[in-house]
């Protein structure tokens, strides 16, 4: 009988010598053959402690979450709102071509999330910048409508790169409002930048003109717009009267708001290109285009103008009809014929006369066409109304399927009748007879569109020539000399369109392009609605900015 100590016992011989017999079939990689230790019963009383020390310390922080202090922060609880509020992306900087920022953002005096949109205060470019409706919010404070909206011009039509992303972030705040914590779930991220083609200082000269000759002599309104030839690149463009982008976006002065909205001249008109207008005999020049293309009269061929030419009527021969000019202009031929502004003379190719065959109104419905009358603009920015040029289907359609008569034809022939116009449409009509032949886009942006235009199919480079002849001896000795000024060479065409029931008003056209040698800018510009008195139009209004060019931006009158 072996005496056994606590804690001790007996060590068989198979624990501690291995069977080398069988040792080659232990695999060693399974610690088979090894001798192992076990683990002591002290170190697991060791681990047990320290578990029971975790558990009671979790339980004891549960114990006072609970219950401790549980109606606190039960109450805590109830009091905090977590809510999602709206970081506020910049809206992108519009700029015009040298740089100066049009439209820009301002940090709020009040601490307000929004900032606050500012705008360059000379005038003249409300129409063209547009303006802003801010994000709306609720008296508690909540953001019903987060977006910054575009209206009208520039904000409108690149809102979607000016307006960039809103952020958001989620805040906890306590039954007073104040903010507790917050954590930003995702960052705003600020809208584009836009530059412009616009010369802001060449705008606000062209709107004063134009303001001034309204004032002067009595014109409701007016539009002026100068482009780029070869690119198309709008410089200026500017409609009178106009709206200022700073009170609309602030909406605080409600007087002058009002005032704005009851104008019977409609400054929120884009006159440049939603105005419409009978172009008169600015229309001449492209008539001309089309019987040279036609070969409907020979260039240097003259036709006698002795002030009307008379139609016999058929029905009532004792009363013939009379279609007169505004003047006898004696023999004429093309390049006179324009310079002068001979309404015979474009009655007679345009609609025939005893002899002289003349294009008819399908041909010179084609041919405006082409130049981009009566059509959309393909430009966003600027498709605005698309214009008329009068057609024997356009007449059926307005006048209950009236004829269309040889009278109806020589009225269109010389700008006139059921003609409409905008003076975006002239001026790019007008650089196409500047570069000889391409229908360029216009552009807003800086830089255009020199790509993107339409060769006029049909016309022999020569025959622009001719039509550029004829508008160059309109300034230095027909109707338009007040635009023969020293320091640069302007081709031009002048055109009165009478309106009215009575003929008891005149719309003042110029439209012309300079350096004439080396054409850079074409230009449109129409005064509204003057009596039929007025002396003083279009070319007063173009005439003071070309003045003001050639001391204070002398490098756009180079070609």
């Amino acid at each position: 009988m072996s005496l056994r100590q606590k804690g001790i016992r007996d060590i068989e011989p198979d624990e501690i010598f291995l069977d080398a017999k069988n040792l080659p079939k232990f695999d060693t990689n399974q610690f088979e053959g090894r001798l192992e230790r076990p683990i002591s019963r002290r170190a697991f009383v060791a681990l047990g402690i320290v578990c029971a020390l975790v558990f009671a310390g979790f339980f004891a922080r549960a114990f006072v979450l609970e219950v401790v202090r549980g109606e606190y922060y039960a109450a805590r609880s109830d009091a905090n709102a977590l809510h999602a509020t709206v970081l506020f992306a910049n809206r992108g900087v519009i700029f015009d071509r040298n740089g100066v920022k049009l439209a820009w953002n301002a940090p709020a005096a009040s601490g307000s999330p929004v900032a606050l949109r500012k705008y360059d205060p000379a005038p003249g470019l409300g129409n063209l910048l547009g303006y802003v409706a801010y994000p709306q919010k609720d008296s508690s404070g909540f953001y019903y409508n987060d977006d910054f909206t575009g209206i009208g011009g520039a904000e409108k039509f690149f809102n979607g790169e000016l307006a960039g992303t809103d952020g958001k972030q989620l805040v906890e705040s306590d039954v007073s409002g104040k903010v507790v914590s917050s954590s930003v779930v995702s960052p705003p991220s600020d809208g584009s930048d836009v530059t412009l083609s616009i010369d802001a200082d060449i705008t606000s000269k062209l709107y004063g003109s134009i303001a001034s000759v309204a004032k002067q002599s009595g014109f409701t309104g007016g539009a002026g717009v100068i482009m780029d030839v070869d690119t198309g690149e709008v410089v200026a463009m500017t409609s009178f009267p106009g709206y200022d982008s700073q009170t609309m976006t602030d909406h605080t002065d409600a007087a002058a708001i009002k005032q704005m909205l009851s104008n019977k001249n409609n400054p929120f008109l884009d006159r440049v290109t939603d105005g419409l207008y009978a172009p008169g005999s600015t229309v001449k020049p492209f008539v001309a285009l089309a019987a040279l293309a036609e070969n409907i009269i020979d260039p240097a061929t003259k036709i006698l103008s002795t002030g009307s030419i008379t139609v016999p009527n058929p029905y009532d021969p004792s009363h013939p009809s009379v279609f007169k000019d505004w003047r006898a202009q004696g023999w004429v031929d093309m390049e006179h014929a324009i310079a002068v502004s001979s309404d015979v003379y474009f009655y007679e190719v345009g609609g025939g006369f005893e002899d002289q065959k003349g294009l008819g109104i399908s041909l010179i419905d084609k041919y405006m066409n082409m130049f981009g009358f009566g059509e959309d603009i393909p430009n966003g920015f600027f498709s605005g109304a698309g214009g008329t040029v009068p057609s024997p289907l356009w007449k059926a359609e307005h006048f209950d399927n009236e004829d269309w008569l040889i009278g109806d034809t020589y009225h269109t022939a010389i700008g006139q009748y059921g003609w409409q116009v905008t003076p975006i449409q002239m001026a790019r009509a007008v650089a196409a007879v500047a570069n000889g032949g391409k229908l360029i886009a216009p552009s807003i942006l800086a830089g255009g569109n020199p790509s993107d235009l339409t060769e006029i199919p049909g016309m022999n480079r020569s025959y622009y020539d001719i039509v550029r002849t004829g508008m160059r001896m309109d300034v230095l000795g027909g109707v338009a000399t007040g635009l023969n000024v020293p320091y640069v060479a302007i081709a031009a065409k002048t055109g009165t369109a009478q309106i009215g029931a009575e003929n008891q008003y005149l719309n003042s056209w110029v439209t012309g392009f300079f350096p004439y040698d080396k054409p850079k800018y074409a230009f449109a510009l129409v005064m509204e609605q003057g009596p039929s008195t007025a002396s003083v139009g279009g070319v007063a209004a173009i005439r003071q900015v070309l003045d003001w060019l050639s001391t204070a931006k002398p490098e756009y009158l180079k070609g």
